[in-house]
């Protein structure tokens, strides 16, 4: 073998040696650059769910086994088992503050759901809501009851509703969802377009919170930081894709 043709052999293993290191380094720490492509973040991205396992999740407020939510073919599935939103909710075990959140998700027919942040644990608090804003997850056409605009799919809810660009897929199909928070700045998205954008703890969101549903939760939307929630609200849901970048 003559130099140049050395030279080249040693090149070509050096790049299969980098490229699976690389890909071993993601596999193992789920961890990639990644720049969002509607707000042009880039950053470290951490995978939340692993679409194998509840690894990295718990019961909010709670410890041991997991028995209402369970992985079906790479999807994170409520089973639906809480009743009226209350004891289910899945948390991720870390907390985050400023963040940019994706993930897809579906549900099915008259199902309701959603993703709380800022999600505080402690004995004194019996739901996630009760200090995590919730981005709305719900049947928008086929929930039995009227709903106001603040309870609809991509909703701050109860504070916050979303604009006329909103498009949600039918149900049964998934749907792609991202919120940003960047010290008290937020944006929801859907489907790849911003639907709601508000700066939390102005004077503006305090006349919401306390002359709305909230008014009786003082904690509600203040910590900033805590878990990411997903509710169960005895329906069932489905949640896959789920990537934070640290802001």
């Amino acid at each position: 073998m003559n130099t140049k043709s050395m030279i080249n052999t040693i090149t070509r293993s050096l790049a299969v040696f980098l490229i699976g290191f690389i890909f071993w380094r993601t596999d193992v720490f789920h961890l990639f650059e990644l720049k969002s492509p509607e707000t042009g973040i880039l950053g470290k991205t951490e995978v939340l769910f692993d679409g194998k396992s509840l690894k990295g999740w718990h019961g909010f407020n709670k410890t041991g086994e997991v028995k209402n939510w369970t992985v079906i073919d790479g999807a994170l599935v409520c089973l639906g088992a809480a009743a009226d939103a209350k004891g289910g909710d899945l948390v991720t075990d870390q907390e985050y503050d400023n963040f940019e959140l994706s993930w897809s998700w579906k549900i099915e027919q008259g199902s309701n759901s959603g993703l709380m942040y800022h999600v505080v644990e402690d004995p004194k608090y019996h739901t996630t809501y009760e200090t995590g804003p919730e981005y709305q997850i719900i049947d928008d056409l086929g929930w039995p009851d009227k709903l106001e605009e603040w309870q609809k799919t991509g909703a701050n809810y109860a504070m916050h509703i979303p604009n006329n660009q909103k498009k949600l897929m039918p149900v049964g199909e998934w749907n792609t969802s991202k919120i940003v928070f960047n010290h008290g700045h937020v944006e929801n998205w859907l489907n790849g377009i911003k639907i709601v954008e508000f700066e939390a703890w102005t004077d503006d969101w305090k006349k919401r919170k306390n002359e709305g549903k909230w008014k009786d939760y003082p904690d509600y939307g203040l910590a900033k930081t805590g878990h990411i929630a997903l509710q169960d609200h005895g329906h069932k849901a489905y949640f896959k894709d789920i990537k934070i970048i640290r802001l």
